[in-house]
């Protein structure tokens, strides 16, 4: 259950800094709306990650945490802000994904 909760804050964290694309890219109050949503966001991210954080160790769900975070924000950032999705690009972000898999793996 305690990566279950990891997860979700790692999704959190990549709810939070899209929402701040998103607001960028706004004006008036949705602009505000997004920025309602970052803060939203970033409450929900660190009290789920304080919650898993009692029960794995930290530097495992920190790098887990910041990792699901690295490789959703880039996702987003390819899908909906348009960003470029070259060979390397997409490399780095599998090994990424390779390394949060193994950290999961080795760890009690």
């Amino acid at each position: 259950m305690n990566w279950i909760i990891l997860i979700i804050a790692g999704l959190f964290e990549v709810a939070f800094t899209s929402s701040l694309g998103k607001a960028k890219m706004s004006a008036g109050i949705a602009m505000y709306l997004w920025y309602g949503a970052f803060l939203f966001s970033l409450v929900a991210s660190m009290l789920l990650l304080m919650k898993a954080t009692q029960h794995l160790p930290l530097g495992t769900a920190y790098a887990v945490w910041t990792g699901i975070g690295a490789v959703g924000t880039a996702l987003m950032g390819i899908f909906v802000f348009n960003e470029p999705a070259h060979f390397w690009r997409l490399f780095f972000i599998a090994t990424l994904i390779g390394s949060i898999v193994g950290l999961k793996s080795v760890s009690h």
